[in-house]
């Protein structure tokens, strides 16, 4: 009895202990992530972790992988890649159209931006379309942009060269409101109507209000071709004295060679040197995809009546066109992505009707009949830009265009610019497609493996990933991506998507 009484301290310590260890480990976890080997976003070397999701975020990295949790439902992760999700910087589509989003969770993309190119939806107030989204619940995460354009239309400035004082108010006014409401910043897409209207002054008023509020001025520029492409580029770097600039889908068309590429680099370097915040994204394609319109003169364009451009100047329209398109490398080079001839190339089309490239352009499409692929762009120029250290990726891509970029962007720069051609290391790609994207746009809790960020990640063996959209058969879905985990749900796992749809509308929160 006396043996017990002297033991009975120790006894109490023990079992204190044992409790205090059970209370420890009976902290449960929804989803455990084993034996991951992590590359967090950073582009720093992996590492080897157990990763723990707790709702919609992760809860606990740790190391030390001997460690046993109380979870709901384990992954065996050993072998396997673990990263953060992709964040699409420059994407299209309607997630109020096709919500599920298909190609871009299967490559990967757990975010998008949306709102591209000058233009976005045509609300007064975008919170209306902000909760519209939110009440249905996107596959993926959806980052919003306003676009200028849309400015222009809906102040009521639409194609005015000068805008009146009252409609530069009214278009600063709906910028300022929909940065309250949590657009990420403002786009321009100065090489379409009505943006192409738009001077310095009109531009830096914009630019102004986007800086004021904490955004990103994103440009499809006013010209990417070889000849125009610097003083594009120059036009937003002036902008950039009010906040950072982005270039979207940096391209030279026409262009030739990395010696070339390198000059375009030298433009932004320099101007970063300066001090001023200059990215840039790009797709891995040397096909571009927009609409037909890219062909046409200004003069053909809205607002002006097509109708009555062919009946006072068409001879001045065919040899616009037949000179447009030999500049784009011929008839051959443009693959028509929309419409009856989809599929199809414009000399294809001329073949089969009978009839001068330039006519069926004029008769047969419109500058509003069809969108197209257009191949321009020069392989080395490209994969020279995407190299550098503040060029990210981009689909600007979409569920719906006639192009391979909105199926297989993600897949591509794995498969051929990691695994085949050892261009980029692996860690350098995930950050360009994780966290510098998030840097950028201003992503705050995500991008990046780390406690507390939300739970968008991918598991999988970067050897099994593969690129399947062609030109010709641009909607099949990427492969090799074995879990993608939206907001800590597994949407897809295997060849398998989920049915569930676990991705939020995401708001930059005002300043």
């Amino acid at each position: 009895m006396k043996a017990v009484k002297q033991a009975l301290p120790f006894i109490c310590l023990v079992v204190t202990l044992a409790s205090c260890l059970r209370v420890g480990n009976s902290k449960t976890y929804d989803l455990l992530l084993q034996k991951a080997t992590v590359i967090d976003g950073t582009g720093q070397a992996p590492y080897v972790a157990n990763l723990l999701i707790r709702g919609d975020s992760i809860a606990l990295i740790n190391k030390d992988t001997a460690t046993t949790y109380s979870v709901g439902r384990k992954i065996n992760a050993e072998g396997l890649v673990l990263t953060p999700g992709f964040i699409d910087t420059h994407a299209h589509g309607d997630p109020l159209e096709t919500p599920q989003f298909r190609n871009f969770i299967s490559m990967g993309v757990t975010t998008i931006s949306l709102g591209q190119d000058g233009f976005s939806p045509e609300q007064l107030d975008l919170r209306v379309w902000m909760d519209s989204v939110s009440q249905i619940n996107p596959a993926v995460n959806v980052a919003l942009f306003v676009g200028h354009g849309t400015l222009r239309m809906l102040s009521g400035t639409q194609y005015d060269a000068v805008p009146s004082e009252a409609h530069y108010a009214a278009m600063e006014k709906l910028l300022a409101d929909a940065m309250e409401a949590g657009c990420y910043g403002m786009t321009t897409g100065l090489e379409y109507t009505p943006g192409y209207f738009a001077d310095s002054t009109e531009l830096n008023r914009l630019a102004r209000v986007v800086g004021a509020n904490n955004g990103l001025l994103m440009s499809h520029m006013r010209n990417e071709d070889d000849a125009f492409v610097e003083a594009s580029i120059k036009e937003l770097l002036a902008l950039g004295k009010y906040g950072p600039v982005h270039v979207s889908h940096l391209k030279v068309v026409f262009g030739k060679g990395q010696n070339r590429a390198q000059e375009i680099l030298h433009l932004l370097d320099s101007a970063r040197a300066r001090g001023l915040k200059v990215t840039a994204d790009l797709y891995p394609y040397t096909a571009s995809y927009t609409g037909i319109a890219i062909l046409f003169p200004e003069w053909a364009q809205k607002p002006n009546d097509f109708k009555q451009v062919i009946n006072t100047r068409r001879a001045e329209l065919s040899t616009y066109l037949h000179n447009r398109v030999m500049l784009r490398n011929g008839p051959e080079a443009t693959l028509i992505g929309s419409g009856p001839h989809r599929g199809k190339t414009l000399a294809q089309v001329a073949r089969e009707l009978n009839k001068p490239f330039q006519d069926i352009l004029i008769d047969e499409i419109g500058p509003y009949g069809a969108s197209g692929a257009y191949f321009v762009m020069d392989e080395k120029l490209q994969e020279t830009l995407l190299k550098n250290p503040y060029v990210m990726v981009c689909t600007d891509g979409s569920p719906t265009m006639h192009h391979p970029r909105g199926y297989g962007t993600y897949a591509k720069i794995i498969q051929t610019y990691v695994q085949d051609r050892k261009s980029l290391r692996l860690e350098e790609a995930i950050h360009k497609m994780t966290g510098l994207p998030a840097e950028t746009i201003g992503l705050q809790d995500r991008g990046f493996i780390r406690q507390g960020f939300k739970a968008d990640i991918l598991l999988f063996n970067p050897a099994e990933v593969k690129e399947n959209a062609t030109y010709e058969d641009p909607h099949q879905l990427a492969t090799g991506f074995r879990y993608v985990i939206v907001n800590g749900r597994v949407v897809k796992e295997g060849d398998k998507l989920s049915e569930e749809r676990a991705g939020k509308m995401l708001r930059k929160k005002s300043l």
